[in-house]
């Protein structure tokens, strides 16, 4: 098997910039989910599609009415734990800090709080990427709630949920529709279908997260006049796929290569994609 980027990373943490393994008790991100989070790759030791986590991280705080300010310490944060060469993962999460008053309304005077945890680059076969991955359906849908629609809030017991699912063991991702019926999302991934040589990717207004992958992919694809639409898709759009991919920060583009017992073909403008993102991912 050939691995992908493992190394001897020591875990590491900041809270509010001090080295910590623990928050207070009265955090709200660990009452109510009262935060968000981005996971972000650092396949060389440095920060991959920053601005746009960046971006996206202080997007969701002004929907939450998070009145984050810290910007300039947290970017300090993030290069100090990605430094070094290694390839790590960082988890960036700021929550609204610890509750001054019992329930769940903010008073308005909490101060928000911000961790940076540093992980090792998890084990993955360099195959994945090259032929493609098993990927089955969870049971479970999604709720539908466009005020949290596209954020990577922290409340993720959905996806917890549907990875608990028994399933084919040898499925590496799990597609979500929603309660009406939209496809959605994988559980860890945005999900992209080719048709008649077009690219297709889920509407998310209804719910989702909204992925950088999945910005990035979308922008690259515009500039290389690749027709690229967002739109309601439905399990008829997912049967007539023609070629299927999974995308996240971490992971790049995963072909799919069977769903549900259905092959794939590791598809031509899915290889072009991939051809076209490899100097973002590797560079």
């Amino acid at each position: 098997m050939s691995g992908v980027g493992v190394g001897s990373v020591r875990p590491a943490a900041l809270v509010d910039g001090e080295p910590a393994t623990s928050i207070d008790v009265l955090d709200r991100g660990l009452h109510f989910g009262d935060g968000l989070f981005e996971t972000i790759a650092c396949p060389r030791g440095a920060p991959r599609l920053l601005e746009l986590h960046l971006a996206r991280l202080l997007e969701g705080c002004a929907r939450l009415k998070i009145p984050f300010t810290d910007g300039a310490a947290l970017r300090a944060e993030i290069a100090a734990l990605s430094a070094g060469g290694a390839a790590t993962l960082l988890k960036v999460i700021v929550d609204r800090g610890s509750a001054t008053a019992r329930g769940y309304g903010a008073r308005g005077d909490e101060r928000p709080r911000r961790i940076v945890l540093r992980q090792a680059w998890p084990q993955e076969r360099a195959e994945w990427r090259a032929e493609g991955v098993a990927v089955r359906i969870a049971a479970l849908a999604l709720g539908e709630n466009p005020a949290l629609a596209g954020l990577k809030h922290l409340n993720r017991l959905e996806q917890v949920l549907a990875r608990m699912e028994e399933a084919d063991s040898q499925a590496l991702e799990a597609l979500l529709f929603s309660s009406s019926g939209r496809l959605i999302s994988g559980t860890m991934s945005n999900v992209f279908l080719v048709r008649d040589n077009r690219l297709y990717t889920p509407r998310l207004d209804r719910c989702g997260v909204a992925g950088v992958m999945r910005r990035a992919l979308m922008s690259e694809a515009e500039r290389a006049q690749i027709p690229v639409s967002e739109a309601v898709l439905g399990r008829a759009d997912l049967d007539a796929a023609e070629e299927i991919f999974l995308t996240n920060a971490r992971i790049g583009i995963w072909p799919v290569r069977t769903l549900e017992g259905r092959t794939l073909r590791v598809g031509a403008l899915t290889r072009r994609l991939q051809g076209l993102m490899r100097p973002l991912l590797e560079g």
